[in-house]
Order: C-alpha cells, then structure tokens, then sequence
C-alpha cells in the first residue's frame, strides 16, 4: 500500500488528520523522518499556530531541501489550513515572514481586510462551516464535490494575490481562497479531517493521487 506521509515539525493536528486519511483507505506515517519522506507517495503539510513560528520550526526540521526536492520531482503536496498559507511566499502575521514560495501570493490579516467594509462586524477568526464557490472545477481535489458544499474553517488570516492558483472560495466579507492549486502542489485553507464526508471525499481524491 502507498504512504501518506503527514509532515510532523510540531504543529498541526496530527490525530484526526491520521484518523481521517485512514478512513479513506490510506496508509498514514506521521513522520519528520527525511528518508520516510523521501520515498513517500504523497506528502500532507499540517499546521496550526502562527505562521512566523511555523515557519522557524519547519525550517529548523532541514526537511525543507526533501521537500522542496520531491515538490519538483511530481510528488502530491497539500497544505492544510496554516500547511496552506505556509505554501505562498510572505505573511504579514505578527510581522513579516518569507514561505515556502512554491505558491504565488501573500497571506494578510482578515480581520484588517474586513474593517472599513459593511462586514466588519464579520468575526474573526473566521470560525465554523462555510460554503464553496468554484473558481476551477476542474481542480482533481474537487471531484464529485457539488458546489456550495460545506467545510470547516478556523483561521484569522488569508491569501491574497493568488488568482493563478484559486481553485475555490468562501464567502467571509472577502472571497476567501479555500483550496489552491499549481501542478503537483496543492493546499485548503479548510481543514478536511474536520470537514466530514465532502472533506472525506477531498483527501479520499488525493490518496488516489
């Protein structure tokens, strides 16, 4: 059986995402082991926290050349929620800080983005169920997912200036990008182990990937 391997550099919620990729017939390693990921199928890249200092722990890993390695040898990558926005190539968030860079874009506070505009009362973090809007339903990760679907988001910032890579949105006062893509590199702002069946189906597409 193929390995999901679940990138672990200390944050992100390990448990259920394991749980979950096992439901859809994975196999799952939660590893921080070079050569497991080296030789893995797919790779997920998890986080909660802050950006800056999810980004000072991945670095400190010196996972950052294998993956940068198997990202331009075709191997499957997804983000999940901060796993996303570490994808793109700055945040703002307590500061400024450089990602991965694999993505085009920058990630900026949503609650600076909603003042002045008719839903600054909007709460932030944007916290609960949100629908889906399809900006390229063509996306892999998107089969057999109607649009308007619902998934669970929990996150105070967001990507900006990633058009080239929008797949879908959710409303929030902004259009927040929920799931990008670019090649081989993929990434949800939502969280899919904590989306039920339509986040189910999402990682279910991309064990098959």
């Amino acid at each position: 059986m193929s390995v999901t391997a679940i990138v672990d550099y200390g944050v992100g919620n390990l448990f259920s995402l394991t749980s979950s990729v096992r439901a859809v017939g994975g196999r799952p390693v939660v590893t921080g082991d070079p050569d497991v990921l080296a030789s893995a199928d797919r790779i997920l890249l998890p986080g909660v926290g802050a950006f800056g200092d999810a980004a000072e722990k991945l670095r400190a890993t010196g996972l950052i050349p294998v993956l940068e390695e198997r990202v331009r040898a075709g191997t499957p990558l997804m983000g999940i929620c901060l796993g996303m926005q570490l994808l793109f190539q700055s945040s703002s968030e307590y500061g400024t800080h450089a990602g991965l860079g694999w993505l085009r874009g920058r990630v900026e506070s949503l609650a600076e983005a909603l003042r002045g505009t008719p839903e600054e009362s909007l709460k932030v973090p944007h916290m609960g169920w949100n629908s889906l809007t399809f900006s390229d339903p063509s996306c892999p990760l998107l089969a057999g997912i109607p649009e308007g679907s619902f998934v669970y988001f929990v996150h105070s910032f967001y990507a900006v200036d990633c058009d080239d890579s929008l797949r879908a949105w959710a409303p929030y006062g902004v259009r927040v990008p929920a799931l990008v893509s670019r090649e081989n590199v993929y990434g949800c702002q939502f969280h899919p182990e904590k989306s039920g069946g339509v986040g189910l189906k999402i990682l279910e597409s991309f064990q098959r990937m």
